[in-house]
């Protein structure tokens, strides 16, 4: 079993586990079926494609993501699937079914499982780069996201789908609040110019 610290470019394609003793990423597969976990937990995957520029962005975030929940949560299981560009280019035959199995055509792509009596019973998926207040937001409550969805009630997850539109909504409010902030100095400032 191969060990890295963190699991780059230069890595073989395959699935990566995390091993929160070690801090470092197992290659777990590169042969065979696609990842499936069968233990009851949370699974954050990572799915990356060696290609992909915004994953180069995302990888930072996400390492420090990992360290930082593994130590706080121990039910929380990390996976990394590796391939150059997604299914149709990857030298692992396992990491190409993993993309299929998922249906991600988006890099990055996170995606979080959550697995009852040994079968995924509730997902979320995000593609894009998401920042790790993002990730926080979403691990915080995905249980009782899941739970609540197992019980039949409605689901919202805390941010849309795509980071990208996240990032859009985020910029377009601060916009807006530095516009009116604007408006209201300059209605003070005619304010002032009217009264003398």
């Amino acid at each position: 079993m191969k060990r890295v610290k963190e699991v780059d470019t230069s890595c073989p394609h395959g699935i990566y586990v995390y091993d929160r003793d070690t801090d470092t990423w197992v290659l777990v597969r590169t042969e065979g079926d696609p990842f499936k976990p069968d233990k009851d937990g949370i699974y954050v995957i990572y799915f990356d494609n060696t290609k992909c520029p915004a994953c180069r962005r995302y990888d930072p975030i996400w390492f420090s993501y990992v360290r930082k929940y593994s130590a706080k949560d121990p039910k929380l299981n990390f996976v990394i699937v590796l391939c150059e560009w997604f299914a149709r280019n990857c030298k692992s035959e396992a990491a190409s079914k993993t993309f299929r199995e998922y249906d991600v055509h988006a890099s990055p792509t996170t995606i979080f499982l959550y697995v009852k009596n040994g079968k995924s019973v509730y997902n979320e998926k995000y593609e894009g780069v998401l920042y790790e207040f993002e990730l926080s937001m979403i691990t915080e409550g995905f249980v009782e996201r899941a739970e609540k969805s197992l019980r039949g009630e409605k689901v919202q997850p805390p941010i849309k789908a795509t980071a990208s539109s996240t990032l859009q909504q985020l910029i377009t409010e601060l916009l807006k609040m530095i516009i009116e902030k604007e408006a209201k100095e300059q209605s003070k400032e005619s304010g002032k110019s009217e009264s003398r």
